[in-house]
């Protein structure tokens, strides 16, 4: 993925979620490490928030609509509550108020583990709440995968065949 190409392919997408994976593995390892230390009750509820505020309410909402649209609002729910921006802010707050402690890695955990086992991101608007292939990305990803690699024709931006530079049309 770059500035101009925002989309991953299969194996950058397997990629990123390996680096979660690994991000996942050694909040883990440290929260098991530091057992004895570890204030579960706070562990669980910061492991918990995140869903109960910023998943819940929409996977909730995305059923009652009978698995269509769900408002704008839930979307930026769940961003916000699975934003490394606002877990740093949380984080924060917690170790400012209450001082450093192993069960802040349960916020970690939550994340990289959402993105690294699940391979959930972010939520853009233009895609159903709970999973499901977009048919514009499906065709998209398909024609990509068709171009092949480098030198080989690729689809442009604009759904046309652009051609490597220097090649013959």
């Amino acid at each position: 993925m770059d500035a101009a190409n925002r989309f991953e392919s299969r194996t950058t997408y397997r990629l990123l979620r390996g680096e979660y994976l690994a991000g996942l593995v050694i909040s883990a390892w440290l929260l098991v490490a530091h057992w004895d230390q570890v204030r579960w009750p706070v562990a669980v509820g910061l492991f918990l928030y995140i869903d109960l505020i910023g998943y819940v309410p929409g996977a909730l909402a995305h059923r009652r609509a009978g698995r269509g649209r769900v408002p704008r609002v839930y979307y930026v729910l769940y961003n916000t509550m699975h934003s490394w921006l606002t877990a740093g802010a949380v984080v924060g707050l917690w170790a400012w108020w209450s001082g450093w402690e192993w069960a802040l890695l349960a916020v970690p955990l939550h994340l990289c583990g959402d993105r690294g086992l699940l391979g959930n991101f972010l939520k853009p608007f233009s895609v159903p709440f709970e999973p499901a292939p977009h048919p514009a990305f499906a065709s998209f990803e398909a024609a990509v995968d068709a171009a092949g690699g480098p030198g080989a024709d690729a689809v442009s931006g604009d759904g046309r065949t652009a051609r490597p530079a220097g090649s013959r049309a």
